[in-house]
C-alpha cells in the first residue's frame, strides 16, 4: 500500500470511477482536497498526478490495509460499487476506526444493512449515512417536504424520469447483477417482494402523461426512515413496449439469473463509454414527482426539476461531505433528508420546485 502527505479530512475512496472522477471536477467549488483512494494505484496514482492532491490504496478485502487506509481521516465517500459487495466491509472499517461513512448506493438491501447498524455508529460517535447522490437525494427531499404538508399520510409514492442522460459502467454493472431479481415495495411498514413493473401509472411531468412504472429503488426503504409513512412505491418513467416486455418476466426471470445471463450483459457493459459525456449531461434535465395520502382521502403532490443523476450525485455527495466536516451531522444511521431537511435539494445547483 502506498501512502502519501495529507492535505484534507475527506478521503474519496473509487475515485478513478466515472462518478469519483466526476465529484473531483467539482471539488474545489466546495473548498474540498479529497484524499484520492481505490484499489487500482496506477488510476489512482494518475488521478493524484492530474488533481495535485494526495493519494492512498487499499483492499476492501484487507481489514489492516483498509486501517491503514483510514488514519487521519474523518470522513468516507465511497463511490465504488456495487455497494451490495463493496458497502460492508468500507462501513465495517469506519465503524473500528470512528470515522463518518457516506456512499452513493441506490440499493435497498445496502440502506436496510446500514440502518441496522444505528446503534453502533451512536456508540461510534459517527454518521453512516449511504445515498448520498441521485439515489436518494432528491426523492428523499421530496418525501419529507410531503409529509411536512401531511402529517397524518399514510401513502407515499414516488416517481422520477430523466430527459437525456445515460449510465455509467458502475450503474449498469449493479443493475446486471441484479437481473431476473424482481422489484419491491413497502406495505404496512415491511418492505415486500413485488415484481418489477407490476405497478403502473401516468404522470405528467410538465409534457402531457408519461407511463411511469414500480421498481426497488432506495426510497422504498430510506423513505420510511425519513417520514414513517408506512406504505410506499416507487416509479420511473418506461417506454410502454418495455412494460409489456416486463410483463412477460416470470416466465425468464431465472434465465436472466443465471451466471452466464449477467456474464453476457458485462461483457455488453465493458464495451460501452464510461458514462454520459459532459454535453449529454448538459442537456438532460431529471424531474421528480410525489403524493402523500391519508386515510381520509386529502392528499398532497408535489414536483421539482434538478440536474442530471450524475451531475446532481457529484454536487450533493460535496455539499453533505463539507456538512459533516464542518461538524453538521447526527450520530447513527442517517437519511439526506431526515438529517438535513427538504431543503437540502436547493442547495443543489440546477434544482428546483415546481
Amino acid at each position: 500500500m502506498y501512502l502519501t502527505g495529507m492535505t484534507g479530512n475527506l478521503l474519496l475512496y473509487g475515485a478513478n470511477g466515472y462518478t469519483g472522477r466526476l465529484i473531483l471536477e467539482y471539488a474545489e467549488r466546495y473548498g474540498l482536497s479529497p484524499i484520492l483512494a481505490g484499489r487500482n494505484e496506477s488510476a489512482i496514482r494518475e488521478l493524484s498526478s492530474q488533481y495535485d492532491l494526495p493519494y492512498r490504496t487499499g483492499s476492501l478485502t484487507n481489514a489492516d490495509e483498509m486501517d491503514n487506509l483510514l488514519k487521519d481521516v474523518s470522513v468516507v465517500l465511497h463511490v465504488a460499487g456495487p455497494f451490495s459487495e463493496t458497502a460492508r466491509p468500507m462501513v465495517e472499517a469506519c465503524l473500528r476506526n470512528s470515522i463518518h461513512y457516506l456512499d452513493i448506493t441506490g440499493e435497498i438491501p445496502v440502506f436496510e444493512y446500514a440502518r441496522s447498524l444505528d446503534g453502533k455508529a451512536r456508540g461510534a460517535g459517527i454518521m453512516v449515512m449511504p445515498g448520498t447522490g441521485f439515489d436518494v437525494v432528491p426523492t428523499d427531499c421530496m418525501a419529507k417536504r410531503l409529509r411536512d404538508q401531511l402529517s397524518d399520510a399514510t401513502h407515499l409514492e414516488l416517481a422520477f424520469t430523466s430527459i437525456g442522460g445515460g449510465i455509467s459502467h458502475g450503474t449498469a454493472t449493479t443493475m446486471a447483477r441484479s437481473l431476473g431479481e424482481g422489484g419491491a415495495i413497502r406495505s404496512n411498514g415491511k418492505i415486500i417482494s413485488d415484481p418489477l413493473g407490476n405497478h403502473s401509472r401516468h404522470i405528467d411531468f410538465g409534457k402531457g402523461p408519461q407511463l411511469v412504472m414500480s421498481i426497488p429503488w432506495g426510497d422504498v426503504s430510506t423513505a420510511y426512515h425519513t417520514t414513517g409513512i408506512p406504505n410506499i412505491i416507487v416509479y420511473t418513467g418506461i417506454p410502454p413496449r418495455i412494460h409489456q416486455i416486463l410483463k412477460l418476466q416470470k416466465l425468464y426471470n431465472w434465465a436472466l439469473r443465471t451466471g452466464w445471463a449477467r456474464k453476457k450483459a458485462q461483457q455488453w457493459i465493458d464495451k460501452k463509454p464510461a458514462g454520459p459525456s459532459p454535453e449529454t449531461r448538459s442537456n438532460s434535465r431529471s424531474y421528480v414527482w410525489g403524493q402523500v395520502r391519508n386515510s381520509q382521502g386529502s392528499s398532497s403532490t408535489a414536483m421539482l426539476t434538478c440536474a442530471d443523476g450524475y451531475t446532481l450525485t457529484a454536487h450533493s455527495s460535496l455539499i453533505i461531505a463539507k456538512k459533516v466536516l464542518d461538524g453538521n451531522f447526527s450520530p447513527g444511521y442517517q437519511t439526506p433528508a431526515g438529517c438535513y431537511g427538504s431543503g437540502l435539494i436547493d442547495e443543489i445547483p440546477g434544482s428546483a420546485w415546481l
